[in-house]
């Protein structure tokens, strides 16, 4: 008899794990609280899956001998109590696909810089004409390209959402480029639990895998006492040599694992403090894998970045229009206001997670003419700033370009970046970036 499989969640996660399954022989039964777009259920159609849309049948749920979730749903959902109770064992798409591939995993994690870093170590396997794709957070379904795919590398960003429920996967390389609070409203505003989730990245690696990790980050290096993993531990560091690792030494990165690679700051693609990090992370990954320097050096200086990350979109009438929408945390925030070197009008709010807008002050003093609140409750916002510049609330992003245009002025920088979650206004971050961009071309 076929195993039983539920699947929770209709979309990319979910419907990749549902087709997966199906084609190895399981019973599959998809689920999603939410409307399932066409053309996920096209997919599932193709394949045979029987699906629901608008509620949870928890009875024929908890049929399966095995539930996947999507990552977007929280523990505290109804239909996650109800399984926990029953004892039913729940695990990530992710740790599903991973049982059938072959392929190394190159996997990403942290609470900012995730994506850019993800997408930097796919651009250098890319161009190093490796069999690589590319999945978590970005790109297809990994459970979908492990269906439809024979790769022989996967480079994996993940969200402590995924690494929550996963058991038995093991990153080949493991990539920790920093903590800091994130998601607080998910794990009982306790840091301690989101820092836990962060370092499972490391679960099950062996003598034959890497962990990097940010020697900078306190929380990261404070946990490196207790951690029990057999890998080999690569540090990289802006502040200090690091002997089997990447540093930056003067106006150079230098990567040291079995050779040397150097490379000066102002030809890399990405520029700011924060991308240094990322550009190392992804350096010591290509030089485990044996990818040849001047490779390496090329990928570093024609990345293209990443769309909604410190996207510098086009100026109108001499004011230049930052997108980074991709910002939904304080920290993130933080990187992208220190990188501005012009007076910036600051277009921030959405969903706040427990957001604490302190280390920013200091900041907004120094560089930020006047914010522009988004949202419906701003209320933190002016607490944080009243005393310091010029709040002006808004219901929409139309409403927001306008008046970031007004006052700004020409040589002047307007800079979306929310610090925080997007789903009061605007369906995700993209969505958020995208009416940012169409409102800007409408000036």
């Amino acid at each position: 008899m076929n195993k039983k499989i539920s699947i929770l969640g209709g979309g990319e996660s979910g419907t990749g794990a549902a087709v997966l399954a199906k084609l190895k022989g399981y019973d599959v039964f998809l689920s999603d609280f939410g409307s399932i777009q066409q053309k996920y259920k096209d997919l599932l159609d193709k394949h045979s899956i029987e699906w629901e849309e608008n509620k949870h049948s928890n009875i024929r749920i908890a049929e399966a001998d095995e539930i996947v979730k999507s990552p977007g749903i929280r523990d505290t959902t109804e239909i996650i109590q109800y399984l926990k109770n029953n004892d039913k064992p729940i695990i990530s798409e992710i740790e599903f696909a991973s049982r059938y591939t072959k392929a190394k995993k190159i996997c990403i994690t942290g609470s900012n810089g995730k994506t850019t870093t993800t997408m930097l170590i796919y651009h250098i396997l890319k161009k190093a004409n490796l069999n690589v794709g590319l999945a978590g957070n970005v790109g297809q379904s990994f459970a979908l390209q492990v269906a439809y795919s024979d790769f022989d590398y996967f480079v994996i960003e993940l969200s402590s959402f995924q690494l929550d429920y996963m058991f038995d996967f093991k990153a080949d390389i493991a990539i920790l480029l920093n903590i800091t609070p994130d998601h607080l409203d998910w794990y009982n505003y306790n840091f301690s639990l989101y820092a836990d989730s962060k370092f499972r990245i490391t679960r099950n690696q062996d003598k034959t895998c890497y962990f990097l990790y940010n020697a900078d980050d306190k929380i990261i290096v404070d946990r490196l006492k207790s951690l029990k993993t057999e890998s080999e531990f690569v540090p990289f560091s802006i502040f200090s040599e690091v002997k089997n690792g990447g540093f930056l030494s003067g106006p150079n990165i230098i990567i040291n694992h079995n050779t040397k690679f150097e490379m000066n700051i102002y030809e890399l693609a990405l520029q700011g403090k924060h991308n240094v990090y990322n550009s190392l992370a992804a350096g010591l990954s290509a030089k485990i894998l044996d990818i040849k320097n001047p490779l390496i050096r090329e990928s570093l200086s024609d990345f293209k970045g990443v769309e909604h990350r410190l996207e510098k979109f086009i100026k109108v009438h001499g004011i230049l229009f930052i997108n980074d929408s991709k910002s939904t945390n304080v920290n993130s925030c933080w990187y992208a206001l220190e990188s501005m070197d012009k007076k910036t009008v600051w277009i921030a709010g959405g969903i706040d997670k427990g957001n604490d807008y302190s280390m920013l002050r200091e900041l907004v003093k120094e560089k930020v003419i006047a914010i522009v609140a988004l949202g419906k409750d701003n209320a933190k916002i002016h607490e944080a700033f009243d005393d310091v510049v010029e709040v002006i609330d808004v219901l929409s992003m139309e409403d927001a370009v306008k008046a970031s245009y007004y006052l700004a002025k020409d040589d002047d920088i307007v800079l979306l970046s929310p610090a925080c979650a997007s789903f009061d206004l605007f369906k995700n971050y993209e969505d958020r970036g995208r009416q940012f961009k169409e409102c800007v071309r409408k000036l």
